[in-house]
This record gives C-alpha cells, structure tokens and sequence, in this order.
C-alpha cells in the first residue's frame, strides 16, 4: 500500500486527540504534500479503470467524489499531454464553471498542484482553461448540443449527463469530435436517472461502468450520511440519488422502457403514410416554462404514430405559438389540439396573425395528466401507437408519468407527454374521449 494512502486511513480512523498529536508530528510542510497526494486519498470508484475502454461512466450517489475523480483524471492528461484539447460538457455553461473549473474542493483549479496553479490561465468570457502544461480545455453546454458541432478534441468530461437538456444531439457532436490522438477518451460523471440516452451510451461498445453509494466516500461527513439514509433509506429516491443505482422504470409507470423500444419504428412503411395529423399543444405557465408541441400521424395501418417533437422553452406566446406553425406546416398537419388552460386560446389568435387556415382545437383538462394518459398508454401496448423515430425527450417523460398520479421524470412538468397525448386522443379516442369541454374554430 502506497505510504500516502497508510497516512489517510491513519488519519481517517483517529479520534480528534489523536489528530492533533499526529498534525504536530508531522508538521506543516508533510501535511501539505499529503494533501495533494491523490492516490493516497482516492478511494475505491474514483480510478479509472484498467484496461482498453473508449468511455468511462462513473454512476454515484451524491457524495460519492465523481466530481473530484473527473477533475483529477483530467489533470493527470492534461499534465502528460502538453498542448492536449479537452472538452468539458456540463448541463450548462454556467455548471461548468461552477462545479467543473471553479468548485471549492474538487474543480479542475482546486485540484491543481500549487506550482501548476500560478501557470495555469483562466478565461470565464472564453469558456476557456489553459493548464501550466499548455494543454487548454474548453467549456461547452448540454442544452445546446449542436455548440459541440466541429470541434476537435482529445479526451472529454461530461458531469451529469442526466441532467442534458439535449442529451443525445450534445452526445453524438462530442463523440463526432473525439479524433484527436490515439486514444481519445470520455469520463462520464453522473448521478443515474431513467433515460433513454443514458441508457444507449451505457450499451455502446468500449464502455466500462463504475459507481458507489454516498457512504462509500470515507471523507463524506456522517451526519449527513446518517441524515440522508434515515430520510431516504430504501426508496426510490434513496436508491437513485445516494446508491447510485440506475432504476430502470419507474414504480407504477405507464410507460416503461420495454414498452418504449418495442412499440419503435426506424421509418414509416408505404402502408402506414399518414393520413391524417394533428398537432398537440401543451402551453407553458410562464416564458420560462417549455411548450409542448408534438406531431402524431394516423398511418393507412390504422396505426397513430408520433412523427415529430417541436418542443420548445423560453419563448413568448407569440413564439411558441409560431413554433406551432412551423410544426403544423413542416407535417402537413389538419389541425391542432391545445390545451386552453395554459394559453391554448393565444395559439389560435398567434395562428390567425400568421394567415394560418389551420383548424384549432381548443381543449379543457379537467382529469390530471396521468389520468389524461392512461387510454394513451393502452394504444402502445395494444400495438396501436408507435414511434416513429427517437424521441429521447418525449421517451423520458413518458416513462416517468404513473398510475398514482406522480410524475417522476425530468423536469417539472411533462409538457411533452402531455402534447402527445393531447393528439393522440384526437386521432384515435375521439372527442367524447379526450376531455368533456371541447370547442372546434
């Protein structure tokens, strides 16, 4: 055992008389050079693994030190790979420098050994970190995948993958991206949720997975460990979020993975081009929240499929509701079913501004959304529902909408699902069985 790792688990397991005696013993300068001695404080789950392997998940429990493991093992190649381009990805560009450069304890400037630091050049308006080696690492988003288009690098980081609004567009431009060197290389440091995308990098070829609980890291404070395993011990929550557990479907729902992948369709066949399509809408509550805008065909099979998903957040009415536009003549769609309650009355008038024919169908939810879902969820299972394509978004969401009413997937709301299944009830289920106050202009 390496003598660093003796003095940490020396140190670890005395009692605070004890600490003190062994702090004045060693001195200052020890203590020190201890503390930037990784492989002694390093634990199980934070080396990276042996062997030949393309990409590296690393799914832990909060607490677990991925984020340190991901700073350390870019470090390291940054300081054997002088000139080397490295690509940081977090959910935002905000959390990359956050957490991945700036963190107090465990970001890439953190981390640094003290003579690297001075050199080392920092550049926040250009999302751009230059180590004392000369190596430069540069910061990108995962909610604006297509920012990772062209770009070239050697080894990448991607911090809570989970947690990408564009997951799968981010994902294949940075895999695209990695040509540089012979061996490029992605750490993948997150927390695991039931996505579809996770799911797929997961399944790829060269993919080594490690992880943890929280109360696996030696250096996490037991109040907190005791704390959260007393609040969350056992459930579902417990289970992803400090276990580290990737939980494939979520306890009740109405859509699982399984289901998913099986009711999928790569492209349409002759017999099922559409016959009709409509629109699904699913306004936001504010300028922050996302609109729902999903398109479902009615194939010649008799089979509804979801052929689009325009989704959108952060725009004004008058946006989201041109988005509807583009949808509807981009499917060439018959109509578009919006929900009034959040606005669905604004897409109309938005419609009429743009010279828009398209017939609005304006509905009122009365039932939850997973009560709204639940006829839904039959046509998939009954084989009368597909998608055409991968919807990694609309899939999520999908997934986390329950028999009880709960929803438990990403987001706040499954604007989405909700669009989805607005037009999957007027092409299949009728009017009487979509909601009881329905007006058609």
């Amino acid at each position: 055992m390496e003598a660093g790792k003796i003095a940490v688990e020396t140190l670890i397991e005395a009692s605070e008389a004890e600490l003190e005696a062994i702090v004045l013993e060693l001195g200052e300068a020890f203590l020190r050079r201890l503390a930037a001695d990784w492989p002694g404080w390093r634990h199980e789950g934070q080396e990276a693994p042996a062997g030949e392997w393309r990409v590296w998940v690393a799914l832990c429990g909060r607490g677990f030190g991925k984020t340190r493991a991901g700073a350390e093992w870019v470090s390291e190649f940054a300081r054997s790979h002088p000139g080397a381009s490295i690509a940081l990805v977090a959910a935002t560009s905000d959390e990359a420098r956050r957490v991945m450069v700036e963190g107090r304890r465990s970001g890439l400037l953190a981390v640094a050994r003290a003579q690297e630091r001075e050199k080392m050049l920092w550049e926040p308006s250009r999302n751009r970190l230059v180590f004392a080696s000369g190596a430069e690492a540069f910061l990108y988003s995962g909610a604006h995948g297509e920012g990772l288009r062209g770009a070239e690098h050697h080894i990448a980081w991607c911090d809570e993958l989970a947690k990408w609004k564009q997951v799968q567009v981010a994902w294949d431009n940075l895999q695209l991206g990695l040509r540089l060197g012979e061996q490029p290389r992605t750490l993948v440091t997150t927390t695991p949720r039931a996505l579809a995308a996770l799911r797929r990098v997961l399944a790829e070829p060269g993919v080594v997975k490690t992880g943890g609980a929280s109360w696996d890291n030696p250096h996490s404070a037991r109040a907190f460990v005791d704390a959260m395993r007393r609040l969350h011990g056992g459930t579902r929550l417990g289970r992803q979020e400090l276990e580290g557990e990737l939980l494939e479907d979520v306890e009740g729902a109405l859509w699982t993975w399984d289901l998913v992948e099986r009711c999928r369709v790569a492209t349409l066949a002759e017999e099922s081009r559409p016959r009709r399509t409509v629109i699904g809408v699913d306004p936001p509550a504010s300028v922050e929240g996302a609109c729902g805008i999903v398109a479902c065909s009615l194939g010649g099979d008799g089979i509804a499929y979801v052929v689009g998903d325009h989704s959108a957040a952060g725009l004004s009415p008058e946006g989201w509701a041109l988005k509807v536009v583009a949808a509807a003549e981009a499917h060439r769609a018959d109509r578009v079913v919006a929900e009034v309650n959040q606005g669905g009355a604004m897409v109309e008038s938005v419609l009429r501004a743009a010279q828009a024919s398209l017939p609005v169908t304006r509905v009122s939810a009365k039932a939850g959304k997973s009560a709204r879902a639940e006829p839904v969820a039959a046509l998939f299972e009954s084989g009368r529902a597909r998608l055409a394509g991968r919807f990694p978004e609309l899939e999520a969401q999908l997934c986390g909408l329950t028999m009880g009413g709960k929803y438990e997937g990403p987001g706040r709301s499954p604007d989405r699902a909700d669009a989805m299944v607005w037009a999957m009830t007027e092409l299949m289920l009728g009017p009487k069985r979509a909601e009881p106050r329905i007006s058609v202009f």
